[in-house]
């Protein structure tokens, strides 16, 4: 923690978590959904890639492992590490989207389509 005399206790940043959030954003949000228009997945909304990259980085329904929204914002570091090097797996065609989608879904009791 922080010190100033007279003044309440500041928490220290985490080195690297802003960059690590803004990658996450940028890449669930702009590129990924950028990049489902040309190609042939079953999934095309910034929260049905969140969705899916952090079920793969947390093994389950990431409800399940991280208790507070946005989960992003509150999900461990490695998990976010995960998930973003997952995600940029699936941009550069060295993960099939189609296949993480399906376990996903079915990690919730539903039916791939």
């Amino acid at each position: 923690m922080l010190r100033c005399k007279g003044m309440v206790d500041l928490p220290q940043p985490r080195a690297g978590r802003d960059e690590r959030e803004r990658r996450w954003l940028t890449l669930t949000r702009d590129t990924l959904p950028h990049l489902a228009r040309s190609r042939d997945w079953p999934v095309v909304a910034d929260h049905c890639f969140q969705r899916i990259l952090l079920d793969h980085a947390c093994g389950g329904r990431w409800y399940d492992h991280i208790s507070r929204r946005p989960a992003y914002a509150h999900a461990p570091d490695a998990v976010l590490d995960a998930a973003i090097a997952l995600g940029e797996a699936v941009a550069n065609d060295a993960a099939d989207l189609h296949a993480l989608n399906a376990q996903s879904l079915r990690w919730r009791g539903k039916k791939p389509r």
